[in-house]
């Protein structure tokens, strides 16, 4: 955890002491509409349109298997912003799991991704690009341990990938099946998605 360092000029300039802290200024300040999500994706602030109701309920059936297995002082969010500022990136993923003692600090402090037990993103028309390569290459490079990626939109039908043992900005395949099949989680979670019930499976 983290605190962005600037000193602000009038309300509308800021003197920042490096490029990270300018671009999450910006970011604290980007208005969108309503639902829409704000992340730093390669240093460029990017405004995503609302997701579906079927993009919820798979994040919703996700997150409600990980509640049965992760330890109490754990918790699992949705669109959590966490920080990856040597890529200059600070994700809202759709599903992140984290101490819950690190979310007690205040609303200014920023969560580094790499506190993150596990990450997940649902692909979708505006995002593919940034949840197949740039936050691939940013989960790994903040040693996250575990990136679920369930795409919908994969160009030969819906899959499911699991990658872990990050190693620079690469991750090792754990498992790549299609949409439909169990998805088995290892330690720390040792549980099995059934993606076959997710909405839209």
């Amino acid at each position: 955890m983290f605190t962005v360092r600037m000193r602000e000029c009038e309300g509308d300039y800021v003197l920042a002491d490096n490029v990270w802290d300018e671009t999450v200024w910006v970011w604290r300040r980007t208005e969108a509409p309503r639902g829409c999500k704000v992340e730093i994706v390669e240093g460029l602030i990017t405004v995503t349109p609302l997701s579906s109701v079927a993009h919820n309920g798979v994040a919703g059936r996700v997150q409600r298997r990980l509640y049965d297995v992760v330890p109490e002082d754990w918790g699992v969010y949705q669109r959590l912003p966490l920080a990856v500022p040597g890529r200059l990136g600070l994700f809202e993923p759709d599903l992140a799991v984290v101490p819950e003692a690190l979310l007690r600090a205040g609303d200014e402090q920023l969560i580094l991704a790499s506190k993150a037990e596990l990450v997940g993103e649902i692909v979708s028309a505006a995002t593919a690009t940034n949840d197949r390569i740039h936050k691939l290459a940013g989960y790994a490079q903040a040693g996250v341990p575990l990136y679920l990626l369930i795409d919908s939109l994969a160009p030969g039908g819906p899959t499911v990938t699991l990658y872990g043992e990050p190693d620079g900005e690469t991750y090792r395949v754990l498992y790549a099946g299609e949409a439909g099949d169990q998805v088995v989680l290892p330690a720390p979670f040792r549980c099995t998605l059934h993606t076959c019930e997710f909405p839209g499976g």
